[in-house]
């Protein structure tokens, strides 16, 4: 039976021998754009201990916006929904890098917007060079648009080390100087100042965080987000080569890695004791769902130590995507992961999307469609924290 003023009161969570955390997308969420989605302010006054000073339980935010640091996205939702939020409580798309120590002293391209080669560096990454610093070094390479063609010569300028992997942030603002200078590097093993080899036997590394093909803004529809951009580039690399662009690894949500980092987050509020369920809310079948649903398969594995099936879900079926598990690796103890979908955001039940593909990479990573099949569907985040709630209610009331 009920509690009286369940979700007045404090669940006391935390005291009982089974442990309970959330995950929180942003963007369509919490979010369109830079305001506040209503009910997100409520949501949040009901997780919220007596003093309304901290969580009653684990709570990350996980979203797949990258153009800076988790420290600005921490200051950013604590202003906007009036709750404390520690950058420890964040998870960007590219903070899993910090993983890939391997590549930490390679020389790295930086493509996207906001400061990528300062984020790069506070992740590990120790020579870093962005598109900007590339066309400014080699000016002949972008020639699309008149006016900003180059009229002085970069003689003068230190010249660039070889380029040892690229690694895509998000969406960039002139698309069309990032194209042509990630194929340039690409198609000319690390040194754009040459011509196109037409032997090359490999490709360098490519790491892509966030392969939204679309996010909720402001505007009535859908915006493009930064898998449209990697759907440009792996068309105009397939175009020129005839071959698949290779990624070495893909992050932020749906990815595997993404949400054990997320769960290693959750672990560290909970003062490292294992959890028991994790709530995912999102609004986004394709990345926010079916990276759950995915993570729920992977916990379920996991527990039944099945031999090498945990490897096979973690790198899905697609032909592109070749696979390198970071150095540094997280361990996965929670029991499941159920998922929420709200339709504030991208998913609206009312007016669906001609095609349910949201992200680039959905076949990827992701080859069974029944993953992206919420464990429940919701009104918005008030709705999610409220049945949340109601689920766990067992745990703190007498039958």
């Amino acid at each position: 039976m009920w509690c009286r003023g369940l979700l007045q009161q404090p669940l006391r969570l935390m005291s009982t021998s089974k442990q309970v955390g959330v995950l929180f997308d942003v963007d369509g969420v919490l979010l369109r754009g830079g305001s506040v989605i209503p009910a997100a302010r409520r949501a949040f006054q009901k997780l919220l201990d007596q003093e309304k000073k901290s969580f009653r339980l684990p709570v990350v935010f996980v979203t797949n916006a990258g153009s800076c640091h988790r420290q600005h996205k921490a200051r950013q939702l604590s202003q906007l929904l009036e709750v404390q939020i520690a950058p420890e409580q964040v998870v960007l798309s590219h903070s899993p890098l910090q993983m890939f120590r391997s590549l930490h002293d390679k020389c790295v391209l930086v493509s996207g917007q906001g400061p990528v080669r300062h984020i790069a560096s506070t992740l590990g990454f120790q020579k870093v060079v962005d598109v900007e610093q590339l066309r400014e070094h080699h000016p002949l390479l972008d020639m699309v648009d008149h006016d900003r063609r180059p009229r002085l010569s970069s003689s003068a300028l230190q010249p660039l080390p070889r380029i040892e992997a690229v690694i895509l942030f998000g969406e960039p603002i002139r698309w069309e100087s990032n194209l042509q200078l990630l194929v340039d590097v690409l198609l000319t093993n690390g040194n754009p100042g040459r011509a196109y080899d037409p032997q090359l036997w490999g490709q360098l590394p490519v790491l892509a965080c966030n392969t939204d093909l679309l996010w909720m803004a402001e505007a009535p529809s859908p915006r493009f987000g930064h898998g449209m951009f990697l759907l440009c580039l792996e068309s105009v690399y397939k175009k020129l080569t005839g071959g698949d662009l290779q990624y070495q690894a893909l992050l932020g949500k749906p990815s595997l890695l993404t949400y054990q980092y997320a769960e290693h987050l959750l672990r560290l509020q909970n003062h490292n004791h294992k959890l028991d369920t994790i709530y995912a809310v999102g609004d986004n079948l394709a990345t926010d769902i079916c990276g759950a649903n995915l993570y729920n398969r992977y916990l379920a594995q996991q527990q039944a130590a099945v031999g090498g099936a945990s490897k096979l879900v973690s790198q899905g079926a697609g032909t592109h995507l070749m696979w390198e598990e970071p150095e540094e690796q997280l361990a996965s103890t929670a029991a499941q992961c159920r998922s929420i979908l709200v339709c504030t955001g991208v998913y609206n039940p009312e007016r669906p999307l001609p095609c349910d593909q949201s992200s680039v990479t959905t076949e990827t990573l992701v080859p069974d469609p029944h993953l992206a099949e919420p464990s429940h569907i919701v009104e918005d985040v008030e709705a999610a924290v409220d049945l949340l709630l109601e689920q766990e209610s067992a745990l703190t009331c007498e039958p």
